[in-house]
Order: C-alpha cells, then structure tokens, then sequence
C-alpha cells in the first residue's frame, strides 16, 4: 500500500501562482496530478515518471505547469503559473507502480485526499 498526501492548495486571483506538494510514503515510479472542476469529468493534469524523469502534460496547462520531483523524499510537486478561473477544481495526486498510459484514470491505483485550487477572476 501507498499513501499519498497533498498539501499547498488555496485560493488565488488569476495570473498567480500555487505549488502542490504529494509525498508518498515510499518511492513509486510514476506519479501525477488529475483534477475535477464541479460539474466535469476527472481530467490528467500532468504526470512524471520518476525513475527517468519523463513528463507529460495536458494541453490546457502547458508552459504554465510544471511537475517535479525529489526522490530523497518521494514527493512530487505541482507548480502551477499564470493561473487561470478555468483552472479551478480539486487536484489529486496519483500513482502507480505499473507505469500506465499517463492521462488514464485507470492507470493509478493510487490516490490522495486532494486539495482545492480555487482561481478568481
């Protein structure tokens, strides 16, 4: 068993910044975020396969995203830029041992409590 636990959501007015943290309580090879906005379908955010550090993100948060990781600590971190209403949602962190395609929901068996990330405009 993994347990994940997120910590760094809030609320911020667009255009601001917020960095999620998941710590997982032993090192899991690919790890990641999803997100729900009320009213949606749980969406990948972005996830990091953490033996090579390969990444990969969602169109909609490219090149304001960026996912990283600390092994030494077997956290992963989510620092999100120039943040905007429609990213507003409750963000889980994810993972896995298998190393699944990194948008499926089914590829992680593995998730956190998540936290909310709320945008005003």
């Amino acid at each position: 068993q993994v347990q994940l636990v997120e910590s760094g959501g809030g609320a911020v007015q667009a255009g601001g910044s917020l960095r999620l943290s998941c710590a997982a309580s032993k090192y899991i090879n690919c790890m990641g975020w999803f997100r729900q906005a009320p009213g949606k379908e749980r969406e990948a955010v972005a996830t990091i396969y953490t033996g090579g550090g390969r990444t990969y993100y969602a169109d909609s948060v490219k090149g304001r995203f960026t996912i990283s990781q600390d092994n030494a600590k077997n956290t992963v971190y989510l620092q999100m830029n120039s943040l905007k209403p429609e990213d507003t949602a409750m963000y889980y962190c994810v993972a896995d041992f298998r190393g699944g395609y990194w948008a499926n929901i089914h590829a992680f068996g593995y998730w956190g409590q998540g936290t909310q990330v709320t945008v005003s405009s």
